[in-house]
């Protein structure tokens, strides 16, 4: 008999004091906060001060952590920084920022083998360090993967032809690359009502996806393994009009295969809250690119994932899949059994 493939939860999140200080007092975390804060607005802004300090506890304590995946009938948890960039940072800054982040990512799930999975970060507004970061991280901290956001800085997108290394390196490594976004570019029209998150976020991802569906790097590079969190932001929702325009227009005919199919070649996660939205989510990625997230331990996250895969109602194979076997792959994690929750 088969042994099912542990229950991954792909999109967690630890908080690093270390990091925090080592960035402490620098002109570009100060303006960075006045841009956040002038996207977020005063009411949003102070809400999430007073949620973070309830939230740091769970965001840095290891029992916690264990007990939330315990009651969530989660066996993994793959575990990536707090989403926020330092695109501002200069290279010395960038690159010991880098390392305190990875190696505390490591250290952290260090004291959980067998239930945590490290994922780092790369400084991607510095290319060809970004490709040291990779490669070090992966081949010596064994880190299953990065996280990067929805752009490499202001007028760097993902695409960039500046990145062409790193994502050949990506693929080389067989690394994970999880796309997480924070916050909007489009700036003060999101300062109310938390529009920050529930709007900006999966605009940029879908801004993300969609630069790098168009550009042709995943012909380029088809073993890449791109991750993106919220489901994907709303590209999922509404990419039959990125493939009316591949069809019907010269500048957006820009690859082989049309955007829909070169989408269901980059996983993303379950977090989209209700059941109905998971099963279009299913039909429109294909039953072998969504992985469980919950987003621990954020109010914009679930405390029940698998109960909600569950109430979806899909069938037992796609289910498994999502619970795990998806996540699994996605990782580059063995079977049986994820080499006994990787020990």
């Amino acid at each position: 008999m088969t042994t099912p493939p542990p229950t991954i939860d792909v999109h967690a999140h630890v908080a690093l004091p270390q990091v925090d200080a080592l960035l402490d007092g620098s002109a570009g975390l100060a303006e960075q906060r006045r841009a956040d804060a002038a996207t977020l607005g005063q009411a949003s802004l102070q809400y999430n001060i007073g949620q973070l300090a309830q939230l740091m506890p769970r965001l840095v304590g290891l029992d916690l952590r264990l007990a939330a995946m315990d009651a969530a009938r989660v066996d993994l948890q793959v575990v990536s920084p707090m989403p926020a960039p330092a695109h501002w940072a200069d290279r010395e800054l960038a690159d010991r920022f880098v390392t305190t982040t990875n190696e505390g990512v490591r250290a952290y799930c260090d004291k959980a083998p067998g239930r945590l999975l490290p994922i780092g970060t790369v400084s991607l507004h510095e290319p060809d360090l970004a490709v040291e970061q990779l490669r070090t991280g992966v081949r010596d901290l064994g880190l299953r993967g990065v996280q990067i956001s929805t752009s490499a800085g202001p007028g760097r997108e993902l695409d960039h032809p500046s990145l062409a290394e790193f994502w050949a390196a990506a693929e080389e490594l067989g690394a994970a690359v999880l796309i997480h976004p924070w916050g909007c570019t489009l700036g003060e029209r999101l300062d109310a009502y938390y529009l920050f998150n529930t709007v900006g976020n999966p605009t940029e991802t879908a801004l993300a996806l969609s630069r790098i569906v168009f550009s042709g790097l995943l012909e380029r590079h088809p073993g890449l393994r791109i991750w993106s969190a919220h489901g994907g932001g709303y590209l999922g929702s509404y990419a039959v009009r990125a493939d009316h325009a591949w069809r019907v227009r010269g500048d957006a005919r820009t690859t082989e295969a049309p955007p829909s199919e070169l989408l269901r070649r980059t996983y993303v996660d379950s977090l989209v809250y209700d059941p109905e939205q998971l099963r279009h989510l299913v039909a429109v990625m294909g039953p072998t690119q969504v992985t469980l997230g919950s987003d621990h331990p954020f109010d914009m996250g679930v405390e029940d994932p698998v109960d909600r895969l569950e109430a979806a109602g899909l069938d037992a194979a796609t289910t498994e899949a999502v619970r795990g076997g998806n996540a699994a792959r996605l990782l580059g994690l063995d079977t049986p059994a994820t080499q006994e929750a990787t020990r």
